[in-house]
């Protein structure tokens, strides 16, 4: 069995700092000894990585991604192969990606079709959660068998009418379902019919340019749908997770919730917090790069600093991706003339460590608060705690060592992942990922990527986890 020693770093854990060595032995994280203690100089070991100056901290855990996604006739540009591999360049050791149940068809052909498009391709650690787009007696009865398999979370849409929309009668039946068999029900919450209705308005009368996707997708028509949602999983008596948090009105009605002390938890993502509505508005075609949903929101409206005072507060518990990447050429650019048609996302899977590290330099979030909204909180949430998002004697030895006053500059020249633009074009950030171990396995080392395709595993995953 092969052993490495990570030493003279600064160990950052959500729940501790400390300058400790982490001996690795095969998979499993063995021990933490204080740096120079005798204990530690005591070990030998195959491989030793020097982390001094630098933070030693477990593997990020991405709950949010789309890899290979159908939308409209085409897909994100990133398959398990190239994305897992960018993750993994940004110390993301673990992503949850969404597999589809298609209308009339069932949640195992979904998932099946998402284990092979996965299989033997992946650099880094995977699972999934479901889409449950159509809610049967059938597919009440298979979320119960996929729970026992380790999918414990579902996914459903309050918006986008047509495709993956469901009615607030079949949100309650899910949240009811999943009262009884532990699983997590996810929610993205918009207003989708109300949403309609303006985007054909806005078509009518001549709006059709990429800033109207904005528009027309008001905040407060996401704070309804966080409401209702939270109200139904009252009626279930089931918990409730809010993905993609984006608007400050949609903030305060998940704090009301928590502050009754119901179980209702939310994530945002790198995007909300330093990008706003105004990049749509570019001139030509540029705003369509923007495009995502829950939509950017406009800057002087306080959604930014609504939704990093939550991250402190724990009124927000998970930073996620939304990683759904599409080509401007080629795949925005087909929704000229008619916004509606952008295909809906943005590349971020190799950054979400360094942006929320920016949340650190600015004093907006402890060290331990880091790591907590990028590793231990989605590992916990998600079923993975013990195994994942943690650096423990008997957890994976997913560790990465952190440079945290190295700058770079965000840029697609300089990008891994699979799309011809970056959101965050031109950007400098302080710190940058080093080296990383996944599952004792180096395949990122000293800035050049070693990995390989299939190193990563499938998780089955317990049900959530919800200490809060």
């Amino acid at each position: 069995m092969s052993r490495t020693v990570v030493r003279g770093g600064l160990v950052v854990t959500a729940a501790e700092e400390l300058y400790a060595d982490v001996l690795v032995e095969g998979p499993r994280i063995a021990a933490l000894a204080a740096h120079g203690s005798a204990c530690a100089k005591g070990w030998t070991a195959d491989r030793v990585i020097d982390a001094a100056g630098r933070y030693v901290v477990p593997g990020g855990v991405d709950v949010h991604t789309h890899l290979d996604f159908p939308f409209d006739g085409t897909f994100s540009a990133d398959t398990f192969a190239t994305g897992t591999r960018a993750a993994a360049w940004g110390g993301t050791t673990t992503v949850v990606d969404f597999a589809v149940q298609s209308r009339g068809r069932t949640l195992r052909e979904g998932l099946d079709l998402w284990h092979t498009k996965a299989d033997g391709q992946c650099a880094v650690d995977y699972a999934f959660h479901m889409i449950l787009s159509d809610v049967t007696e059938d597919t009440l009865k298979e979320m119960d068998l996929l729970v026992e398999e380790g999918i414990t979370s579902f996914r459903m849409y309050m918006t986008y009418p047509g495709a993956y929309y469901s009615d607030d009668g079949r949100i309650l039946r899910a949240l009811q379902r999943s009262a009884d068999n532990g699983a997590l029900v996810m929610v993205h919450a918009e207003n989708g019919v109300a949403i309609d209705v303006l985007a054909a308005q806005a078509l009518a009368g001549g709006r059709t340019e990429p800033r109207r996707h904005a528009e027309v997708r008001h905040p407060l028509l996401e704070a309804e749908a966080v409401h209702r949602a939270v109200q139904l999983a009252r009626v279930a008596g089931a918990p409730l997770y809010v993905l993609h948090v984006s608007a400050r009105q949609a903030v305060e009605e998940l704090t009301a919730a928590r502050d009754l002390g119901l179980p209702v938890y939310g994530e945002t993502c790198p995007q909300y917090l330093f990008l706003s509505a105004e990049e749509l508005a570019r001139p030509g075609f540029e705003g369509a790069k923007y495009v995502c949903t829950t939509p950017l929101r406009p800057r002087g409206e306080g959604h930014q600093d609504a939704l990093w005072r939550a991250l402190r507060t724990d009124d927000l518990q998970v930073v996620s991706t939304d990683h759904c990447p599409f080509d401007f050429a080629g795949q925005k650019e087909q929704g000229h003339g008619d916004f509606t048609r952008i295909p809906s996302g943005l590349p971020g899977i190799e950054h979400r460590m360094d942006l929320l590290h920016q949340g650190v330099v600015a004093g907006r979030i402890s060290r331990r608060r880091w790591i907590e909204l990028a590793c231990a909180a989605p590992a916990r949430m998600f079923g993975l705690a013990g195994r994942k998002g943690s650096l423990a004697p008997g957890t994976d030895a997913d560790v990465v060592v952190y440079d945290p006053t190295a700058e770079h500059t965000l840029s697609a020249a300089g990008h891994h992942m699979n799309v011809d633009y970056s959101a965050y074009e031109g950007m400098r950030v302080t710190g940058r990922v080093e080296t990383v171990l996944v599952r004792g396995e180096v395949v990122v080392d000293r800035g050049e990527y070693v990995g390989r395709a299939g190193h990563g595993h499938f998780l089955p995953r317990g049900t959530c986890d919800r200490p809060y």
